[in-house]
């Protein structure tokens, strides 16, 4: 397992200060440690484009989970997600199409007509 800062490598994960503070909210309001757990972040297969994101809270990191901290926040890592995600940054928006969070990832090839999903 290892744990990365904001100045982190190139495959590091960005989170946006109003993304950490949401999921810190949502973690708070599970009865989570903030300490302790985190939010996981992954890829998986689906999507009409391919590739989806996914996001959980877990109460630890696994073995080989690479760490995020960014505002309080702990990201969980996955090394099958980080190629696919490496370099993104995790912002959380909101307006009239609803709120919640959105992944802003240059390895993106294309994106579905929503932006649910992607291809790298």
């Amino acid at each position: 397992m290892s744990t990365e800062s904001a100045s982190g490598t190139e495959t590091r994960i960005e989170v946006t200060p109003i993304a950490a503070e949401q999921a810190l909210d949502l973690l708070e309001s599970e009865g989570l440690d903030v300490g302790e757990a985190g939010l996981r972040l992954f890829v998986q297969q689906g999507g009409c484009a391919g590739l989806s994101y996914g996001m959980r809270f877990d109460t630890e990191p696994e073995d080989d989970d690479t760490i995020f901290e960014h505002h309080d926040l702990r990201v969980f890592v996955d090394p099958a997600s980080m190629r696919y995600i490496g370099g993104s940054v995790l912002d959380f928006e909101g307006g009239l199409q609803g709120a919640g969070f959105h992944v802003e990832n240059p390895n993106v090839v294309s994106e579905c007509g929503c932006g649910e999903s992607f291809r790298t």
